[in-house]
């Protein structure tokens, strides 16, 4: 199998309050492909969709049921420490649920992690072991 990913699926309660948290806190643009029924959102080179929680688990032929914390995250890397802080405090102002502040970390990096309205852990950090472009796409 070919080693990429195309798009990320976010299972979420309400479609309009993720969908409106990830355009106005985020201020990312949904695509021309997104409808009533799923938002989508492109990033570097893949798409984020939203789609409501139950039906993406009727369409995998899962049970929707259960909570708690869902063994993943996403993550949004910066180019520094100070970065890093900006935008926790930016987001702060925009009333994210902030998980944790953004610390050193164990690995050698900086991060923190805020929440979206349906708890998907987004880590925000700066990674000094990885290398980036200046549009933030990672270079192997």
């Amino acid at each position: 199998m070919n080693s990429h990913v195309s798009i990320i699926g976010l299972g979420v309660n309400d479609l309009k309050l993720p969908t409106l948290f990830y355009s106005t806190v985020f201020g990312w643009k949904p695509t021309e492909a997104s409808n009533e029924n799923i938002t989508f959102f492109q990033l570097n080179g893949i798409l984020l969709s939203l789609y409501p929680k139950d039906k993406l688990a009727e369409d995998a032929g899962v049970s929707s049921k259960g909570n708690g914390f869902n063994a993943f995250s996403l993550a949004h890397l910066l180019s520094s420490d100070k970065e890093v802080d900006q935008l926790f405090m930016e987001l702060k102002k925009r009333g994210v649920d902030i998980v944790k502040n953004p610390e050193k970390a164990f690995w050698g990096g900086y991060s923190g992690y805020v929440a979206d309205p349906d708890g998907s852990l987004w880590e925000i950090a700066f990674n000094p072991f990885v290398k980036m472009d200046s549009d933030g796409n990672l270079l192997g």
